[in-house]
């Protein structure tokens, strides 16, 4: 492309997501924030909400543009909409602007899975076909030439980086078991009564057992990846920390292994992909809080192993790979923007 910079539309820019997409797009050097929006935070300035942007940024919320010609002038929205609401945002859109949805709105293919998981109607169905899936290790060359991204879960992304290497190469044996963790901030910025950090500081528990809206977007990822036909059990639990994902995925294999052996397949299957770390034993939250990094190590016994990944749930698991898909979309390098360290400790 050009070195003309891309103008970049953010609905709601409010919550954590949203405050990820400003703290990179504001520094990214091929994009410039047109507008951010929010509903009860309009005409406030960004940094009175967000006050880690503090002296970074003139820009106000805004009421969500009602006319399209107030959105001409753009190429991308990011969608960092409440669940349920983007379907209303996308038919509206003009052709020419790309998007990227971060809910759930279109990652499931199937309109009774999704209403099935997300307890609402889904009122823009004939639109999903349109939308590709937004893991980019996976699947890179449909980003590339995708207008609309359906952006996947956290959870999804945690478990999917771990699990593709060994779907596509038909190593599985049986039943997959994911034993999968996140922070506060996955629950959004608004208190509740069981995910107010509070609450979940001083606690452990898991929460949506067998139900996750996760657990169907996963799978369909993995069809796609290669011969999912196992088994998956997957158990989500709330970690008394703010960031971060941690899964434990525990599976069987056809034949013995090696933590050797494994290092060179994941190696081989990620070869291209920059933002996916292979470590020595478990990796650390730590290592890749406000990062676009998804770490990944090992163990194995014989035919059983585990595979661990840890990743920042606001950021490769949301806001990091949202704009990872964009740079793809607009033939950047994919790492633009996004060469963010993360501390120790």
């Amino acid at each position: 492309m050009n070195n003309r910079k891309l103008k970049i539309g953010i609905y709601v820019g409010s919550g954590y997501g949203g405050s990820e997409l400003l703290r990179i797009l504001l520094f990214h050097p091929n994009a410039e924030i047109s507008f951010v929006t929010a509903n009860e935070q309009a005409g406030k300035a960004v940094s009175e909400v967000h006050r880690n942007l503090v002296g970074l940024t003139d820009l106000k919320f805004i009421p969500a543009p009602e006319k399209t010609e107030q959105l001409s002038d753009l190429d991308c929205v990011f969608l960092a909409l409440p669940h349920g609401q983007a379907m209303d945002v996308v038919p509206s859109l003009p052709n020419h602007v790309k998007a990227i949805d971060l809910s759930g709105d279109f990652r499931l293919r199937d309109q009774d899975v999704f209403e099935k998981h997300y307890k609402q109607q889904h009122t823009a169905m004939q639109l999903q076909s349109d939308f590709v899936y937004g893991l980019t290790e996976t699947n890179r060359e449909g980003v590339r030439h995708a207008r609309l991204i359906a952006n996947p879960g956290c959870f999804a992304t945690a478990t999917l980086l771990g699990l593709a290497p060994l779907v596509a190469h038909g190593s599985l044996a049986g039943r997959v078991i994911v034993d999968a963790k996140t922070g506060s901030s996955g629950s959004g910025a608004k208190a509740a009564a069981n995910t107010h950090h509070p609450q979940r500081m001083n606690s452990f528990y898991a929460y949506k057992p067998f139900t996750h809206q996760h657990v169907p977007e996963i799978e369909q990822e993995l069809d796609r990846v290669g011969d999912w036909t196992n088994e998956l059990v997957f158990m989500t639990h709330s970690l008394p920390v703010a960031r971060g994902i941690f899964a434990s995925i525990y599976a069987e294999l056809k034949n013995e292994t090696t933590e050797s052996k494994l290092n060179d397949l994941f190696t081989d299957f990620y070869r291209d992909s920059f933002f996916v770390r292979l470590v020595k034993g478990s990796p650390d939250i730590n290592w890749v809080k406000t990062t676009n990094f998804c770490d990944i190590g090992f163990a194995a016994r014989g035919n059983q192993v585990v595979v661990f990944s840890a990743l920042d749930n606001l950021v490769k698991g949301a806001a990091g790979q949202a704009i990872q898909n964009m740079n793809l979309m607009f033939g950047l390098d994919e790492k633009t923007g996004l060469m963010l360290v993360g501390t120790n400790p």
